[in-house]
């Protein structure tokens, strides 16, 4: 997984008899961009928003649905070139960096809208085994550098008198899961700094919000059903039905479109007393 760190990832799925490691790598798939101007009815034109990992994945999705309704995007990602052709897709702008660099967060932009924390990585492994510098960086690039990013972008949102931040956390920032002990801290981190993100900012016309999906078709959580099935002995469909969504009463994966959906909404018109809470999108995991 190493160099991937700005990949938008969700939670993988929990491991079949018996602990063992592994770290996700991925490709993007296609972009496919939302319907043009406007949709749902929220007009971001004027708008600035920052997506961190947006050259794949959810953040992508985010990135095209944010510049379809009017925002200026600025497009995040490690990977230069999905960050490009993203921002390209989208009119917006492209930022190569390593979340994982407190100088390369600081070199990015400061004026800026609306937040979307998207960019994420994984690794699966017993607490016993698990590779204390792969800790420390999963909470690098999911905990402080959103909080750097918020020490950057809040002075623009307070003086403005708006603002919107919009945290992709997980299933896993409220459940866990064994051997995703860094992926759980991480995301149970990302929920509380925003609700106090909430709680400082509410004055200044700001709210902040985390989305909190199960398992979302993104390449790390496919690429993870080759791994298993093949690790197990097992097909690819039953990887996904009795691992990854044992326990959502809704059987299938979300797709990105659908999360990005949820962060467009809490940037809309109607959304501005929705402030400190998370919004699952588990297909009733949470409801077990």
């Amino acid at each position: 997984m190493a160099g991937s760190v700005s990949v938008a990832s969700r939670a993988m799925g929990d491991v079949l008899g018996g602990a063992y490691c592994f770290a996700m790598t991925s490709e993007s798939p296609a972009l496919r961009p939302n319907s043009p101007a406007g949709p749902d009815g929220v007009d971001l034109r004027g708008r600035v928003a920052l997506v961190t990992g947006g050259g794949s994945g959810i953040g992508r999705a985010c990135a095209v649905a944010l510049a379809a309704a009017g925002a200026t995007v600025h497009v995040v990602d490690r990977d230069g070139e999905s960050a490009e052709s993203v921002a390209d897709a989208v009119g917006g702008q492209a930022h190569t960096a390593d979340l994982s660099d407190p100088a390369a967060v600081a070199a990015l932009p400061a004026a800026v809208d609306i937040l979307v924390n998207s960019a994420g990585l994984q690794h699966v492994c017993p607490i016993t085994e698990f590779p204390p510098e792969r800790f420390a960086l999963i909470q690098q690039v999911m905990v402080t550098a959103p909080f750097l990013l918020l020490r950057r972008t809040l002075p623009h949102m307070y003086a403005g008198g708006w603002g919107r931040v919009v945290n992709i956390s997980s299933v896993h920032g409220l459940r866990a899961s064994a051997y995703k002990s860094a992926y759980v801290a991480a995301k149970h981190g990302l929920e509380g700094l925003s609700k106090v993100t909430a709680i400082e900012s509410a004055p200044y016309g700001v709210t902040s919000n985390c989305i909190s999906p199960g398992y979302v078709r993104t390449p790390l959580v496919e690429d993870q059903i080759t791994d298993q099935a093949a690790a197990h002995g097992i097909s690819p469909g039953d990887v996904l039905s009795d691992v990854l969504l044992t326990r959502s009463a809704i059987k299938r994966l979300i797709e990105p479109e659908e999360v990005a959906a949820a962060a467009l909404w809490l940037c809309g018109p109607h959304t501005g007393y929705i402030t400190g809470t998370s919004i699952p999108l588990d297909g009733g995991w949470g409801a077990n």
